[in-house]
């Protein structure tokens, strides 16, 4: 008995309160019933949540009920588009700007692109909509949309569109959309000091490039790095923080295979481009991501929270120096889970496929 208590108060002082993975046993309670796929979603100031469904629903879930906002642009929801993520602007106390990510097409309806949008909320009605950027050409294949959105602390919009499953064309060319993250001003604008905007003929809102298919991404304010988080094929999902003008590799460098196990490079690093700052073999398929900070959580302050989809768990990756030195899965088994958000009390809600959203709990 004496034994055990030594060897517990031993195990309490050599590992520090939030490496304690045993110790974090983590519940939930449910917030919001009856969704699909939750793909993103955001606290207003007086902490009702808007939701993007996937299937094309933006819903305003306040005390129970459930609102869904009208006049919303024709969103094409097929496969892995739809309607996408959901972010407010971090003035909107005093513009009401909103900007989501969806899946469009144009006139003659063939094939479909992501496109970035604002708009104003009046009446649980989007008013004053404008489209921030729309990638061309629209493409028949329905995969790798991206897409997340997040602003600066200089209120830079940044955005990933993934690279709509033309990896040997997109994610290598400046001059073509997909497989990249843009920064543009709030309002649509081009920043002079984006990365290529003095090379002919590319896309000018371009800040990185040579990524697959982005769906987390977190600017830390404390240090004003930004965290991206990326699916790979068959193994090599990665985690990277954001470079400007960095190339990512994606297709050239890779730690994963195809799907039917054969390899499309043998290189998992090249000279020039940036290596990842942490890999997934096999691929846990992530999406949703935060660094929790002034949360209610002590053992997860500091840390990176992501979804995985594929394991349907979520993960703490523990941060030391800037590298992951540990991961610890919370809340197994609970379902596809896609988007991850701090509410405005420092209170943790995770958007799971076929569940809801749920407040993490002790």
């Amino acid at each position: 008995m004496h034994n055990s208590i030594l060897f517990i108060i031993i195990l309490l002082l050599i590992f520090p309160k939030d490496l304690r993975s045993e110790m974090d046993n983590f519940k939930y309670e449910m917030v919001v019933t009856g969704l699909e796929i939750p793909w993103s979603f955001t606290f207003l100031p007086d902490n009702s949540i808007l939701i993007n469904e996937k299937r094309g629903e933006l819903i305003h879930f306040n005390n129970g009920k459930k609102t869904k906002i009208k006049n919303l642009p024709e969103i094409i929801s097929i496969n892995q588009g739809g309607l996408m993520d959901i972010e407010l602007h971090p003035e909107y106390k005093n513009n009401g700007w909103i900007y989501i990510s969806y899946s469009s097409s144009n006139d003659n309806k063939k094939g479909s692109n992501t496109s970035i949008m604002r708009f104003k909320l009046l009446n649980f009605e989007a008013t004053n909509k404008e489209i921030i950027y729309k990638a061309v050409p629209n493409s028949k294949r329905t995969l790798h949309y991206g897409s997340r959105i997040i602003f600066d602390n200089k209120n830079y919009l940044f955005f990933s569109i993934g690279d709509r499953g033309n990896r040997d064309l997109n994610p290598q060319d400046l001059s073509r959309d997909g497989g990249k993250i843009y920064r543009l001003h709030d309002d649509g604008r081009i920043p002079i000091d984006n990365p290529f905007v003095n090379i002919k003929n590319s896309k000018k809102a371009i800040f990185s490039y040579g990524h697959r298919n982005p769906q987390g991404m977190f600017f830390n304010s404390e240090d004003g790095k930004i965290w991206i988080h990326e699916h790979g094929p068959r193994g090599g999902d990665e985690l990277n923080i954001l470079q400007i003008g960095g190339n990512y590799g994606w297709p050239l460098a890779s730690y994963g295979i195809n799907y039917i196990g054969t390899k499309f490079t043998n290189n998992t690093s090249i000279d020039g481009m940036v290596d990842p700052l942490h890999y997934w073999v096999p691929s846990i398929a992530p999406s949703g991501m935060i660094k929790v900070v002034d949360s209610k959580y002590e053992s997860l302050n500091n840390h990176l929270l992501i979804g995985s989809l594929k394991f349907q768990y979520l993960l703490q990756c523990v941060l030391k120096d800037g590298k992951v030195i540990q991961e610890k899965k919370l809340l197994e088994e609970i379902g596809r889970v896609r988007s991850i958000e701090k509410d405005n009390f420092g209170y943790i809600y995770v958007g799971v496929e076929n569940l809801g959203i749920i407040k993490l709990t002790r």
